[in-house]
Order: structure tokens, then sequence, then C-alpha cells
């Protein structure tokens, strides 16, 4: 009887262990990495990789060479940002340690194996014991399929990760070439500004410049210089950032950039916005596939609320005794841990409460999903408008008062102070107008971190031009 119940005890621990091996998993060679190394390609046209070896950081190392090689584009900046962002990197460091809990929690629990050995008075006992967490082996599966889920969500985030990366290289790229067409535009406008002062002192000194003109001519040249230094110094500041996002320094934090950002493109229409947020954006996907996970955790936790400790222990004994004789008894032993004073219930209300609160912070989200996807569009839409307003209306406006008014001053039809307001006029909406343009491609930026996920949009565009001085904010002279 002794030995059929031994005999069944051992199967029980083989079947469990059997059974259980079948979820192991494994170390995958690339950490996790292919599925953000598709969705990346898909989504944005562009390659990240994981650096783990030399030779990969060699490999990176000369494509961000090549590419820093020539004037360094959007994309060409977003591309060295997915490579070469150490911040980056570590979100991909992460998403490898959360591969490895999920391998460690596939795995079955290791026995634990004890050795008794006792003599005296010419009796020797030697017990054996191999001791199994039966209820860790029979719940293996079920917590192995939770930890699948949870590393499929951290891949998520992972990807989540490199759009944000991506998004902000290329809104820090738009405002450090915008800051430097200002910079060009206000060189150019300073020049114009000190040779009409030039001139009006000039004339001054033969008496056909009043001594008021001269100051107003002066003033607009001291006025341009001001603004054209502010303009460096956000130019030096925005480039500066570029770099951090793009991880670069020593001789690569010396690459060229363009000198004006690109004409505006034609608005390609969009379908139903708030469908393509709650199906694309990749941090809904990772709550949700991390809500899917509380669930199957919340189920385990309500079938094993009464019982919290199983454990089976298979004993073999040697026994001999003075005289001799020997004994080699078998037997099992099952430990089950009663639940005198908790029976899961709080267990129970805490995995409940935890689910019920993703559930809630999940639903939230899809509500702002929705709400940012409306918002980012007008905004997008928005800033397009006002940018092709400049261009097409503000601009060619000014040319034609600034050449007309030079028309009516040679022609003695108005006096120096009408010329003098109209410059700083026209050099006030040529800045607008950029900085226009720059607020439109930072709302596209937006527009699609919204639709794909990658972070909350930019800093609003009002603020930081507001922070910018203008030359038409000062009062004529």
């Amino acid at each position: 009887m002794v030995a059929a119940r031994t005999r069944l005890a051992k199967a029980t621990l083989v079947a469990a262990a059997a059974a259980t091996l079948a979820a192991c998993a494994s170390v995958s060679p690339d950490g996790g990495m292919a599925p953000v190394v598709s969705r990346v390609s898909l989504e944005l046209g562009k390659d990240t990789a994981k650096i783990v070896t030399p030779a990969d950081a060699a490999a990176v190392e000369g494509r961000v060479r090549a590419l820093l090689a020539r004037p360094l584009t959007a994309d060409g900046a977003v591309q060295i940002a997915l490579l070469n962002n150490r911040g980056l990197q570590a979100e991909y460091n992460a998403l490898g340690v959360s591969e490895a809990a999920y391998v460690e929690a596939s795995l079955p629990p290791s026995p634990t194996v004890s050795l008794e050995r006792v003599a005296g008075s010419g009796d020797l006992d030697v017990e054996r014991r191999l001791i199994a967490d039966l209820l860790q082996l029979l719940t293996l599966p079920r917590r192995a399929r939770i930890a699948e889920t949870e590393f499929r969500a951290a891949q998520q985030k992972a990807i989540a990760s490199t759009f944000r990366t991506a998004a902000e290289a290329r809104r820090t790229w738009i405002r450090a070439v915008a800051a430097r067409e200002t910079v060009g535009f206000l060189e150019t406008a300073r020049a114009s500004a000190g040779a009409a002062a030039e001139l009006t002192r000039k004339l001054g000194e033969t008496g056909a410049s009043t001594k008021l003109d001269q100051a107003r001519s002066g003033a607009l040249y001291a006025e341009v210089s001001t603004e054209l230094a502010e303009a460096r110094l956000d130019a030096a500041r925005e480039r500066e950032g570029l770099t951090r996002r793009l991880g670069l320094w020593g001789q690569d934090a010396d690459f060229k950039l363009p000198g004006r950002l690109p004409g505006l493109p034609k608005l390609k229409p969009q379908g139903d916005v708030e469908a393509a947020a709650l199906t694309r954006r990749v941090d809904i996907i990772a709550d949700r596939l991390e809500l899917d996970a509380l669930a199957q955790g919340y189920g385990l936790t309500e079938q094993t609320r009464a019982i919290s400790m199983l454990e089976v222990t298979g004993i073999a004994n040697r026994a001999r005794s003075a005289e001799g004789e020997k004994a080699n008894p078998e037997g099992f032993e099952v430990a089950v841990q009663i639940p005198i004073f908790d029976f899961g219930k709080a267990r129970s209300a805490r995995a409940r409460e935890t689910y019920m609160g993703a559930v809630n912070r999940l639903l939230e989200k899809a509500v702002n999903a929705r709400s940012e996807a409306r918002e980012a569009y007008q905004t997008w839409r928005g800033r397009h408008d006002i940018a092709r307003s400049y261009q097409t209306r503000v601009l060619p406006l000014r040319k034609t008062i600034s050449e007309e008014s030079l028309l009516r001053y040679n022609g003695m039809l108005v006096d120096a102070f009408e010329l003098l307001t109209n410059a700083r006029e026209n050099v006030a909406s040529n800045v607008a107008a950029i900085r226009a343009k720059r607020d439109f491609f930072i709302a596209d930026v937006d527009f699609q971190a919204a639709l794909i996920g990658g972070g909350a949009p930019s800093a609003a565009p009002q603020a930081a031009a507001a922070s910018a001085p203008s030359a038409s904010a000062a009062s004529p002279h």
C-alpha cells in the first residue's frame, strides 16, 4: 500500500513537470526587438537597432557618419536618433530585462533536496527528501501566459519610446532649421538697415536729411541688430538641443543644417482620425495587453485564493540497527497551508481593485486619445492655413508695400518716417512667416504622434513665439 502511494506521488510529480516544461520559453537572440523593428519600419520607414556587440556599434557609427557627411535633413535626423540615441538604447535594454523576466517566469520552480544522517549507539539512519512546490508547478502554464502578455506589452512600450524619440528628433530639427532661417533673414535685413542708416547719415552731413530721420534710421538698425543677436542665441540653443537628441559629440557635432525649411506641402485628406488613433496608438495597445495580464492574474488569484502553499515531498530512508538489521522505507509527504486566518479575500480584493483601476485608466486614455486626435487634426489644418496665408497673401502684399513706398519716397511724395515704418513691419512679417511655417511642421509631427503614439504634443508655439522679440513690437520713433 505504501509503495503504491509512493509510486502515485512520483507519477504526479512527473506528470506535473512534463506538463509545465512545454511552457518554458527561451531568450531570443535579438532581445525581443523583432516587433519593434517591424512596426518602426512600417510606420516611419526607418531602421532601428539594439547595440549589443562592438560590431553593432561600429555599424551604427559608420551609418551615422554617412548621414552627417551631407546637410542634415529631417529624415536623416530621425534615422540618426533611432540608431544613436542612448536613451532609446536604454529602453531597448529594459525590453531585454522584460524578456528575461518572462523566460524566468516560464521555468518550473527548482526542487529542494535534503539529506539527513543520524548515527549513534551503533544505529544509522539516513533520510533523503525531494521537495517540490506542486502549486507552482500546476499554475506554471497560467503564470507563463501572464508573463508573456506582460512581455508583449513591454514590446509595445518600446515601440512607443521609439516613436517618441523619432518625433522629438524631428521637432528639434524643425526648430533648429527655422531658427537658422530666421538668422539668415535678419542678417540680410540688418545689412539693408545698416546701408540705409549710413546713407541717411551722409545725407545729414549735406543737410538733405534731418537729425530726426537720422535717429529713426539708426534706431531701426539697432533694433534689427538686437533681434538678430536674440535669433543667434536661439539658433545656438536649438542646435545644441538637436545635438543631444541625436546623441552626437566631438567632431560629429559639427554637422551642417539646411538654410531654410522646405516649402509647405499640399494636405492629404484624412479618414476617421479617432478610429485611427484607437487602433494604431501603441500606448493604448500596451495598456490593453497589461489589462489582459491583470485579468489573467485576477483569475489565477481567484483559483488559488484559499491555497497559497501545496508541497509534495518524496521520502527515502535507509536505516541500519546495531544488530545489523537493515530497512529502506519510502513514502511521501503533502504539506498544505490551512487558511485559518486568511481565506484569500484580501488578495482577491486587491487583485479586483487593481484590475478595475486599470480598466478605468484604459477607458480614460481611449477618451483622451479621441480628443487628442481631433485637436491635433484641427491644429494641423489651422497651422497650414495660417502658414499658407503668410506665403500667398501677407508676404506678397508686404513686398508690394515696400516697392511702392520706395517709389513714393524717391518721388518725394512721402518722408523717411513712412519708409522706415514699412521696413520695420516687413521685417516683422517675414519673421512671423518663418515661425508660422515652423509651427505647421511641428503640428504635422504632433498629428502623426496623436495617431500612432509617441508622446504628448510639443509646447504651444504661441508661448515660444511670445518669448522672442519682434521688430514690430517697438513703437515708431
